[in-house]
């Protein structure tokens, strides 16, 4: 049965410098609930042939990881991030399903510009950042077989 299925807790996001190979990557383990938005944007194609009816194709992709983290300088992951969000860079990040080497593991892996680096400072909980990473040069998507 487990074989039907992904859980959110066996996926990995890894980072490295901006142009690094997935191999060279490495997993960020100070990370919690990510939402990875995948969307193109919209061309109208209708035409009168098309009996009445709007016709759209997909045109550019855009792809958009957001992700939480404890508040952890030190941890190479968190300040990985912190440090391409305050000097405008990007770095590379491969978000993926599981383990890199684990056949059926895929997702996308390219370098990210990080947009958002928001701290929350809840009274009763951990301090963690926001952050939000687009991506800026798509390097592939990756199917682990």
């Amino acid at each position: 049965m487990a074989d039907q299925f992904v859980l959110g807790m066996n996926a990995k996001i890894y980072q490295g410098t901006a142009g690094d190979d997935l191999t060279n990557l490495t997993e960020m383990s100070n990370v919690k609930d990510v939402t990875l938005n995948l969307e193109a944007g919209e061309a109208d194609v209708t035409t009168r042939a098309n009996a009445g009816w709007r016709a759209t194709a997909p045109t550019l992709r855009e792809c958009t990881a957001e992700f939480e983290m404890l508040w952890q300088p030190g941890d190479a992951g968190f300040d990985a991030i912190k440090t391409a969000f305050l000097t405008a860079s990007t770095i590379s990040l491969a978000v993926l399903t599981g383990e890199k080497s684990t056949s059926g593991t895929e997702g996308p892996h390219g370098d990210f510009s990080i947009t958002n680096f928001s701290r929350s400072e809840p009274l009763e909980e951990g301090v963690t950042v926001s952050v939000t990473a687009k991506l800026a040069v798509f390097t592939e998507w990756v199917e682990v077989a």
